[in-house]
């Protein structure tokens, strides 16, 4: 990180971060091209190592990048508040980011994905606890991404 002052390191204050926040951006490399997919998120941490569950269809580039490119990266944001200046050059942000990178999965069993689908709920929505009809699980896929790194900055 080239700015190593903006370099948030306190687990706690990332974990809150993450878990304020709603959208997450995956980028996959498609044959030398990027594509770069916003979708809602949930996740757990066990032992300081982030994992990052999503959905989408059985069907589609985000699906068969995941097969074809499981190498990922992604992003998450927020806090954005513009600092006013007279002149141009002078303007500045607020923010905070959480960058990384890790390897995708899909989920097959219908009780991890249930499972995975659950953290997705309590982060998008507020709730768990509610019911999954085993023929939409049948054409939803459940994305698992096991973070291998990742670094948070603020500014």
């Amino acid at each position: 990180m080239r700015r190593s002052e903006r370099e948030i390191t306190d687990s706690a204050g990332i974990e809150s971060f993450i878990a304020g926040e709603k959208i997450m951006r995956v980028g996959f490399n498609d044959c030398g091209e990027v594509y770069i997919v916003p979708v809602n998120y949930g996740y757990t941490v066990c032992g300081g190592k982030y994992t990052f569950y999503f959905h989408g269809a059985v069907a589609g580039r985000k699906y068969g990048l995941a097969l074809k490119s499981p190498s990922v990266g992604f992003e998450i944001d927020g806090g954005y508040e513009l600092i006013s200046a007279g002149t141009a050059c002078g303007h500045s942000a607020m923010y905070m980011s959480v960058i990384g990178n890790g390897v995708l999965s899909v989920i097959e069993d219908t009780d991890e994905k249930k499972a995975a689908l659950e953290y997705v709920m309590k982060q998008a929505a507020g709730r768990t606890g509610l019911e999954y009809d085993n023929k939409v699980l049948g054409r939803t896929a459940v994305f698992k991404l096991d973070v291998k790194t990742m670094s948070c900055k603020a500014k």
